[in-house]
């Protein structure tokens, strides 16, 4: 049988995978990873990096390529055959990645390879190693070292089961309101619901908890006991106080504990210490100081935003004591009546063609490349697949997932495909290739998508992940694009390129509205410019909430405790808008819990520290008409996006800045200066 898993000649070939692949694939490629182990750890075997890099590297990159395209397809084509092949191969492969890293023979290999001999990106990729070893188990012997090695594995199964309760409970709800609830809401998100409702063989308007369809319905719908509605189905869901199914209370109650036990076992207090080690971070308590200032800075504009709301919502909705289902409605409508126009108004001129086509216009300009389109196979007709080249020569290829289904998983995210490599084995340069997932509302009845200003701010952040992945130039596949990034610096690229969406020559580039074709009006582009800061201070204070819990979560909490009277502390705290006490936000909290985020989501606000002063670099030197300066592109392109994790982040942004970043140029941003 012909297995598409083991074909590597060039990209994958999505649309033959089948379920039945997936372990007779896994079977060869671990037992093949194994044998490699088994060679360079032989006492013969010389400590030579590129002749291990032959042997080992190539086998267990071949691993590495084949499980993310199980990985990804579980993620955006999920199916109960294609579910259930992943979860059997899942801790055969997690206990060969355990093993690896913690394989005391090959960890003295590695301390034997003499760095005067290799190159600079490889002495870096040689201290990272060594680093990891460490920090997964090398230096741990006998029960200790396979107690580590039993965490690991457990604790991958509890991550994708928090992952598949979570878009399970999200995928079970559907509610079939009458026409008359959905006064408010939106045409194009009515005839979507109308045309789900059809798909269902029903009468009515299917509304969902996908983003879609459930953002629209909170900020434009009228009707107070829809919102409610939805409201207490989204943020219950996979918790205590929905289908006990999908609980995931006991799911995380234990992912923390073994947490703090692989994190005692490595000679660490709690996992938030073991959780900085590669970061830029030095300590927890840098970070809960960092996150505390920030708050304290930010309290008094969102304090004032809720005043706004509050008078707002009084005197012209009759709205006198607003409930959690009424702030993103009367937040719309006070922007509305604020600032004179709406966020529906706007997305008119978003069509997603020519917002992509806006979007490759800035990077081809800012970094010297053309995008062209591409063809690959791919696992969903709606999946677009694109070549960055310049002067010709190839330097990556992307795969762009843009609508939201059933069966993908919700958020946007950025992921590789493969890496800059040159490789050992043969010393072609293989190129990087990254998916960009979305999750945007479809086009309905023959038009284009329509994509929010939110929504079009989500494309540029993940292409700037994926700029970071495929524009590097280093050959050393472990420090090559993101990898080997520090993680709270690997946003640095994305919210960067998130401020090319408040520029009107960017902006005026990749406007044309749905029925007339006219640009977005200058004078619209003035209003949405006046508003950009409009309820700053509340957007930084829920990100400082998620960020405070999750570290807090990882440092002095104890596994054992319920978790939600911490979060209900961090709120007192740093909040100005209380939830209900019913809100389960930690129970799908899936960057935490099931997506490499544990003690580390802190990195959004910390890295928008360091992207807000990149992004001054081109406000200083942009043109009269506006437009990004080329020279300062290049230099950035090749201070931070070449330079990949060749080198510590601080070093790429002092070689882009000339100094240190300062918390001026986010606060001026964010309007609170």
């Amino acid at each position: 049988m012909h297995n598409p898993l083991l074909d590597f000649k060039d990209l994958p070939l999505f649309d033959q995978v089948r379920p039945e692949h997936v372990a007779p694939a896994m079977d060869e490629l671990l037992a093949q990873a194994d044998q490699a182990l088994a060679r360079v750890t032989e006492p013969e075997f010389p400590p030579d990096w590129n002749g291990m890099s032959r042997v080992l590297d190539v086998a267990t990159e071949r691993l590495s390529r084949a499980w993310g395209v199980v990985g990804h397809l579980n993620a955006v084509a999920d199916t109960p055959e294609l579910r259930a092949a992943y979860n059997e191969a899942l801790p055969r492969v997690t206990e060969f990645w355990t093993r690896l890293g913690s394989d005391e023979k090959l960890y003295a290999k590695y301390k034997a390879i003499d760095p005067s001999k290799l190159s600079k990106d490889q002495q870096q990729a040689l201290k990272n190693a060594i680093r990891n070893f460490v920090l997964s188990g090398a230096e741990l012997a006998g029960a200790a070292k396979e107690r580590f090695a039993r965490i690991q594995e457990r604790a991958a199964e509890l991550s994708q089961k928090f992952s598949e309760h979570a878009l399970d409970a999200t995928d079970a709800f559907s509610y079939y309101a009458n026409e008359g609830e959905l006064d408010g809401v939106p045409q194009d998100v009515v005839q979507a619901a109308r045309a789900a409702a059809e798909a269902d063989g029903k009468e009515g308007f299917k509304l969902t908890l996908k983003m879609p369809s459930y953002l629209p319905v909170m900020q434009f719908g009228h009707n107070r006991q829809l919102r409610e509605r939805l409201y207490r189905a989204y943020v219950t869901r996979a918790s205590d106080q929905g289908d006990p199914a999908f609980d995931n209370t006991p799911l995380i109650r234990e992912i923390l504990a073994l947490r703090r036990e692989e994190a005692q076992l490595l000679g660490y207090p709690n996992f938030s210490e073991v959780s900085l080690v590669p970061k830029m971070a030095e300590s927890p308590a840098q970070v809960i100081r960092f996150l505390r200032d920030l708050a304290r800075r930010a309290k008094p504009y969102a304090e004032k935003d809720v005043e706004d709301m509050r008078g707002f919502g009084t005197a012209n909705l009759g709205i006198a004591d607003p409930q959690a289902w009424d702030w993103a409605y009367i937040g719309e409508k006070l922007k509305e009546a604020r600032y004179a126009f709406s966020e529906q108004e706007v997305k008119q001129y978003f069509t997603a063609p020519k917002v992509l086509a806006g979007l490759f216009k800035i990077v081809e300009t800012l970094f010297e490349v053309e995008i062209r389109r591409d063809f690959a196979p791919a696992w969903h007709p709606g999946v677009e697949f694109y070549r960055i080249e310049r002067g010709g020569e190839l330097l990556g290829q992307f795969y762009l997932d843009p609508a939201a289904r059933t069966g993908k998983r919700g958020g946007a995210w950025m992921d590789d495909v493969r890496a800059r490599w040159l490789r050992p084995d043969g010393g072609q340069l293989q190129t990087p290739v990254a998916h960009l997932v979305c999750n945007f509302a479809e086009g309905v009845e023959g038009r284009p998508a329509l994509l929010t200003h939110d929504d079009v701010i989500t494309l540029f952040h993940e292409s700037g992940h994926g700029l970071h992945h495929m524009l590097t130039q280093v050959n050393e596949r472990d420090v090559s694009g993101i990898s080997g990034v520090e993680w709270d610096a690997v946003e640095l690229p994305s919210q960067f390129m998130e401020n090319f969406c408040w520029e009107w020559g960017v902006l005026k580039h990749m406007t044309a509205h749905v029925d007339t074709g006219e640009p977005l009006p200058r004078e619209l582009f003035d209003k949405m410019l006046a508003a950009k800061n409009f309820q700053s201070g509340l957007a930084t204070l829920r990100q400082i909430e998620f960020a405070l819990f999750d570290m807090l979560l990882h440092t002095d909490h104890d596994p054992a405790s319920d978790f939600m009277p911490l979060l209900q502390r961090v709120r007192d705290e740093v909040a100005v808008l209380h939830p209900p006490l019913f809100n389960r936000m930690a129970h799908t909290f899936s960057h935490i819990f099931a997506g490499g985020y544990a003690a580390g989501y802190y990195s959004y606000k910390w890295a928008e520290v360091l992207s807000a002063d990149a992004y001054a670099a081109f406000e200083e030197t942009a043109g009269e008409d506006g437009m990004p300066s080329v020279k300062t592109g290049r230099k950035y392109r090749q201070a931070i996006l070449e330079a990949g994790g060749s080198r510590p982040a601080m070093e790429s942004f002092k070689a882009f800045r000339g100094r240190e970043p300062t918390l001026d140029a986010l606060l001026r941003h964010q309007g609170m200066a």
